[in-house]
C-alpha cells in the first residue's frame, strides 16, 4: 500500500471513528466507575463490599490435588513474551493482576491487589491505590514501582498485544510508593483500563528486564496463591498453595484456589492425553472431539460414576474455528481464489461422517449471539460506519442473505464445484490436464495444510481430496507441538487450522488478531495477514464505543468485513462444552455465565467420596 492509500486509509478510518462516536453521544452524563470496579459499559454487578464471587463456593473443600492434562510440551514458563511454549500456570496462578475479571461479567474487573481504582469520565486517567496487604510470597509489598516495571516490560518486550495495547499510554508515573497513574491519551481505546488492570504485576527485585524476552523456566516471583514446586521440562508442572497467601480471605479469591497442589501433565498425542483421563492420571478435560465424547466414552470408570460427564452452556459467542488463508502467500491473494476454495470444504459429509452430526456450521466470528452479523442485515449504525468503504462489505453480507456454501452431502457436489471453478477462472486459473494452473504464469495452484495433531489431518486430508477434484495440489504436513508455534510466530505456513474464542466483550484481542499493524508484526496473531481499512476502522469503533448499541453495531461491521474478505474455511462449532471431570472434584453448583472458571474447582475430601 503506497503512502498517499495509507494517507486515504487514515483518513477513512478517521472520519469513520468520529461518526461512531458521534453516534453514541447523549445528553446525559457516562456514570463514574465504581471506586471497587470498573465496567466497560454499563454498572458493575456486585456493590462494594461484596462477600464473593457468585460462581464461587465459601465452604468448598481445601486440600488435595488437581491434575490438568494438556497436549503438547513446553520449554517456557512465561506466556507473555513472543519466543517460547508456555503453559498459562505462572500468570494464572502465580501472580496476580490489579484487577480480576468476573466469569459472570463480559465487561467488569474488581480490584484486586488494588484496593482502590479511579476511572474519569473520559476514559483519559486512570488510577489505582494498591492494597497495603499485598505481598510477593518472599514476603516483600507490592509497590507502585513493581507496577511501572511491569508496564515498561510488557510495553517494550511483551507479546504484540501488549505492545500495541499499552503503548497507547501516553504516561505513567506513581505520585506515592502505593498509588500509580496513567494517562490514556484521548479515551478512545475504552477498554485501555481493563487491558492494564489484567496485567501480572512482576517483582522489580526479582525479575531481570534484560532476559525477560528470552524463554527460562524460572517462574516469576509473584503475589498469588501458589508457587511452583516442580519443573519437569515438556513433561510435567507442579504448583503448591501457600500458607501465607496474603488474600487468602479477600472477596475475589474467597471459594476460589481450593487445591493444595495443582499439577499440568503434558502429552504428546490426543490418544495418549484420552488414554491417561480414562486411567485417572488426570481429573479435568474439556472434550473437542465428538467421536469421541459420542463412543469413546463407554468405559467402565463412566459406568461406574468415577467420571462424570456434563455438558454445559454458557452466554459467551461461539467463536470462530476454520483453515487460515495465509494472504501474505501470492496464491491466495486474489480473494476469488480464497471464496473458490472455501466453497470445496463440504461440511455436511463431514459432520455427518466424521462427526456424528453435532456441529453446527460456522457463518461468522461471533456465532450463538447478537454479535453475529449472520443472517441480520446491516442497521443504520452500521452502514453509517461503513460509509467511508464503499464496496468493502458484499452486498449479500450486508443484507444478511449470506450462508456459507452448503453442498448436497454426497461428498462429490458437482454444483459447488462448478461454481468454485467459475471464481477460480475469474481469477484467472484453468484446468490443464487435469492441473488447474494461473493462466498468466502456467504456475499450479498449490499449497500445504500445516496441523499439528490427528484430528487436524484427517480433517485436512478429506478437504485436500476434495480440492484435488478441482486439480488444486494441497499437501498435509504433521509436525511436533514446539516446531508448529515457532512457523505460526514467523508466519512460515501456507494455511493452518485454528480457533479464535469469542467473548461477551470483543476488545484489543481483535486488534491483535485482525489489525494492520499486526499483520507484519513476527509473534502476533493477525495469522491471516488481514489488512483492510475497514476491518481497522471496526476495531478502533469498537474500543471507542460508548454505548452498547454503538458496541454490537461496530462488532458486527468487524465480522462482515472479516467474511466479506474470506481469509478463513468456516469449518463448525460445538453449541455446548463437553467437560468430563474425575467425581473427586467438584464445580460449584451455581455455574458462571460466560466460561468455565477452573479457580473454582475443589478436591471433594477422601473420605467423602462415593465408593467404587
Amino acid at each position: 500500500m503506497g503512502r498517499s492509500a495509507l494517507r486515504a486509509a487514515a483518513k477513512a478510518i478517521f472520519s469513520a471513528l468520529t461518526l461512531i462516536l458521534a453516534m453514541g453521544a447523549h445528553s446525559h452524563a457516562e456514570s463514574p466507575s465504581s471506586a471497587h470496579a470498573i465496567a466497560m459499559h454499563g454498572e458493575p454487578a456486585l456493590p462494594p463490599g461484596f462477600s464473593h464471587l457468585p460462581y464461587a463456593d465459601p465452604d468448598a473443600p481445601k486440600g488435595g490435588r488437581i491434575v490438568f492434562g494438556l497436549q503438547g510440551t513446553f520449554d517456557s514458563l512465561n506466556p507473555l513474551v513472543v519466543l517460547g511454549v508456555a503453559p498459562d500456570a505462572v500468570p494464572r496462578y502465580v501472580q496476580q493482576s490489579l484487577l480480576y475479571r468476573s466469569a459472570d461479567e463480559p465487561f467488569t474487573a474488581y480490584g484486586l491487589l488494588a484496593s482502590r481504582v479511579e476511572l474519569n469520565e473520559a476514559r483519559t486517567r486512570l488510577a489505582f491505590e494498591i492494597d497495603e496487604r499485598a505481598r510477593f510470597s518472599d514476603g516483600t509489598p507490592v509497590t507502585a514501582d513493581d507496577v511501572l516495571f511491569t508496564f515498561e516490560m510488557l510495553k517494550t518486550k511483551g507479546k504484540p498485544f501488549h505492545r500495541s495495547s499499552l503503548g497507547r499510554v501516553t504516561k505513567a508515573e506513581a505520585p506515592s510508593p502505593r498509588s500509580v497513574v496513567f494517562e490514556l491519551g484521548d479515551g478512545s481505546n475504552r477498554e485501555l483500563p481493563l487491558v492494564i488492570g489484567a496485567m501480572p504485576i512482576f517483582a522489580r527485585h526479582a525479575t531481570n528486564a534484560d532476559t525477560f524476552g528470552e524463554t527460562s523456566f524460572k517462574p516469576a516471583l509473584g503475589s498469588g496463591p501458589y508457587l511452583v514446586s516442580e519443573v519437569r521440562p515438556g513433561e510435567a508442572l507442579t504448583l503448591k498453595r501457600r500458607k501465607d497467601f496474603w488474600a487468602e480471605n479477600h472477596p475475589l479469591t474467597r471459594g476460589l484456589f481450593n487445591a493444595d497442589e495443582i499439577r499440568y501433565d503434558f502429552y504428546r498425542d490426543a490418544n495418549a492425553l484420552f488414554e491417561a483421563f480414562k486411567a485417572g492420571l488426570y481429573d479435568i478435560r474439556l472434550e473437542p472431539d465428538p467421536t469421541r465424547w459420542m463412543t469413546g466414552y463407554d468405559v467402565p470408570a463412566v459406568r461406574d460414576g468415577r467420571i462424570v460427564r456434563e455438558a454445559l452452556r454458557f452466554q459467551a459467542p461461539k467463536g470462530m474455528t476454520g483453515l487460515v488463508f495465509n494472504t501474505r502467500r501470492p496464491g491466495f491473494a486474489d480473494v476469488r481464489v480464497r471464496e473458490a476454495l472455501g466453497i470445496m470444504f463440504d461440511f455436511e459429509w463431514v459432520n455427518r461422517n466424521l462427526f456424528h452430526g453435532v456441529y453446527r456450521r460456522a457463518g461468522s466470528f461471533f456465532s450463538d449471539s447478537e454479535l453475529s452479523a449472520l443472517g441480520v442485515p446491516a442497521d443504520s449504525r452500521e452502514k453509517t460506519l461503513l460509509a467511508a468503504f464503499p464496496g468493502s462489505v458484499r452486498d449479500d453480507i450486508l443484507a444478511g442473505s449470506w450462508v456459507p456454501a452448503a453442498s448436497d452431502g454426497s461428498g462429490r457436489d458437482r454444483e459447488q464445484a462448478r461454481k468454485a471453478l467459475d471464481l477460480l477462472k475469474a481469477a484467472g486459473y484453468e484446468l490443464q490436464d487435469g492441473v488447474l494452473r494461473n493462466t498468466r504464469t502456467a504456475e499450479p495452484l498449490a499449497f500445504e495444510i500445516t496441523v499439528t495433531n490427528r484430528p487436524q489431518e484427517r480433517l485436512a486430508l478429506n478437504y485436500a481430496a476434495s480440492l484435488g477434484r478441482l486439480g488444486v495440489g494441497v499437501s498435509v504436513r504433521l509436525i511436533d507441538d514446539v516446531q508448529y508455534w515457532r512457523r505460526l510466530s514467523a508466519f512460515d505456513f501456507d494455511m493452518i487450522q485454528w480457533t479464535w474464542p469469542a467473548s461477551a466483550s470483543p476488545g484489543n484481542e481483535q486488534v491483535g488478531r485482525w489489525g494492520s499493524a499486526n499483520a507484519d508484526r513476527k509473534g502476533a496473531l493477525n495469522y491471516a495477514g488481514v489488512k483492510s481499512p475497514t476491518v481497522d476502522a471496526a476495531l478502533q469503533a469498537l474500543l471507542a464505543a460508548r454505548e452498547r448499541e454503538d458496541f454490537v453495531a461496530a462488532v458486527r461491521v468487524l465480522d462482515r468485513a472479516l467474511l466479506s474478505g474470506f481469509y478463513v474455511v468456516p469449518l463448525y462449532y460445538l453449541p455446548e462444552t463437553w467437560l468430563a471431570h474425575s467425581r473427586d472434584v467438584t464445580l460449584p453448583t451455581r455455574k458462571p455465565a460466560y466460561f468455565l472458571a477452573t479457580e473454582a474447582l475443589a478436591r471433594r475430601p477422601a473420605a467423602s467420596a462415593p465408593a467404587n
